[in-house]
């Protein structure tokens, strides 16, 4: 469907080519189903930021969800509204038109909000984790460590981090000098799929690439080891058996996010050259960009009781 060249200007005295304008392939080798996939993904975007935006309502207006736990819940609501919203309706649009172009500086903005929606998701799921650390292995002290300037200053942190390494990130990848084909073969302008069209040697910026990746996936990760190897330790502590299974409880919906969302996103990013073909790259990004999001309120409402509570009380009040 979608192979021709997008639009280019070619200097006289080199046979690099400055691209103007990508093409994206996103699934346009499934014609037929088109329709289908802009049905499917138009009801799981409307799913995540419907359920994110009632998570992040009840987390401000209920009274008893003031708590830090709901503080950083509620940012990371927010956060997966951004993350999703930066990949999906432009996917929808190409599924819709059938046309995949997108101009050199959209797809440079693209990739750069990806990387530091990412990699803020990374650092929020290891603060996540560090309030659990202090709520169960630190109680005595919860109130003075997670105090409400010290969670703003964490959030605001993760918030702010990024976004230097990230702009540098993005700038170093697309001052690269691109030749041949201008045809991206995904759904978005992620680092792998562009990396294949640049020419020359890119090994540098491949290395700079991973050693990011290590630092904004990698470190968060050990940190979030390190945290639940504490908790765990001291749950396996406690002397009754109820007792360990709502520690447990508590902390099996953070556990199974950050799972669900390393796994993924760590196949993609912690390797120089992906081995995975095309394909299987395109996959693996639309478990972490769309269905992870689309369970994500899911898994901590389900295992909430606190959220599902406020929630009834919500959804009461609206019914009368």
């Amino acid at each position: 469907m979608i192979h021709e060249d997008g639009v280019q200007i070619k200097t006289e005295k080199s046979n690099i080519t400055t691209m103007m304008e990508f093409i994206l392939l996103g699934f346009s080798y499934s014609p037929n189903l088109q329709w289908i996939l802009f049905g499917i993904f138009l009801v799981l975007y409307l799913t995540i930021l419907m359920c994110n935006s009632v998570i992040v309502l009840i987390t401000r207006i209920d009274p008893t969800l003031q708590t830090p736990m709901y503080f950083f819940l509620n940012h990371f609501s927010i956060l997966e509204i951004c993350y999703v919203t930066v990949t999906i309706p432009r996917m929808l649009m190409d599924l819709l038109s059938q046309k995949g172009h997108i101009s050199f500086f959209t797809c440079a903005a693209q990739m750069c909000l990806v990387l530091l929606f990412g990699g803020l998701e990374c650092l929020l799921l290891a603060v996540m984790a560090y309030h659990r650390y202090v709520a169960i292995c630190n109680p005595l002290h919860y109130g003075l460590i997670m105090s409400p300037q010290v969670c703003v200053q964490l959030v605001t942190a993760s918030w702010v981090s990024g976004v230097p390494v990230v702009i540098g990130q993005t700038w170093q990848v697309f001052s690269l000098p691109f030749c041949g084909s201008t045809t991206i073969n995904h759904f978005f302008c992620d680092l792998p799929p562009v990396f294949k069209l640049a020419c020359g040697d890119t090994f540098v910026n491949e290395i700079a690439v991973y050693v990011v990746a290590v630092v904004f996936i990698m470190v968060p990760f050990l940190l979030i080891v390190v945290s639940y190897g504490k908790i765990i330790s001291n749950i396996l502590k406690l002397r009754s058996a109820r007792g360990r299974a709502k520690a447990f409880s508590t902390c099996s919906s953070h556990l199974t996010v950050v799972v669900l969302f390393y796994g993924t996103a760590s196949t993609t990013y912690l390797q120089p050259k992906p081995n995975q073909s095309e394909e299987t790259g395109k996959l693996i990004s639309l478990f972490y960009t769309v269905l992870i999001p689309t369970l994500n309120p899911i898994i901590y409402t389900l295992r909430n009781k606190d959220i599902t509570v406020a929630l009834r009380k919500l959804l009461s009040k609206l019914s009368t």
